[in-house]
């Protein structure tokens, strides 16, 4: 059921940083800026699956240091289709949904901590 997806792991991203509300905060901000997510599209439109792989790879690992728990799967299966030359050609979608869904989290987060 989509409510039993997890987009941020407020518990577990905190625990990360210490118990540090604010510092996962910040981090969550900073993530929102992150320019890797449109780095994946690009390379993959230029045909350029090495430049891809490694954005997907920037992106896996920044989502699970922030335990964005949903993107972190879609983009660990992501970042495997690329490097396997076998891309579904939904998987980019779903990231991309998922994506905006987690930002959209982020946000309400931030909102919550202001």
């Amino acid at each position: 059921m989509a409510d039993d997806i997890v987009y941020v792991n407020i518990e577990d991203g905190t625990k990360r940083v210490m118990n540090n509300i604010k510092l996962y905060i910040k981090l969550l901000i900073k993530f929102k800026d992150d320019p890797n997510m449109c780095g994946i599209e690009a390379a993959l439109a230029e045909g350029d699956m090495e430049k891809a792989q490694i954005a997907a790879h920037t992106v896996k690992g920044l989502t699970a240091n922030l335990s964005l728990t949903e993107l972190y799967k879609q983009c660990l299966e992501l970042e495997s289709q690329i490097k396997a030359r076998s891309l579904n050609p939904d998987q980019l979608g779903i990231v991309k949904g998922v994506y905006s869904k987690t930002i959209e989290e982020i946000e309400k987060v931030v909102a919550s901590h202001a």
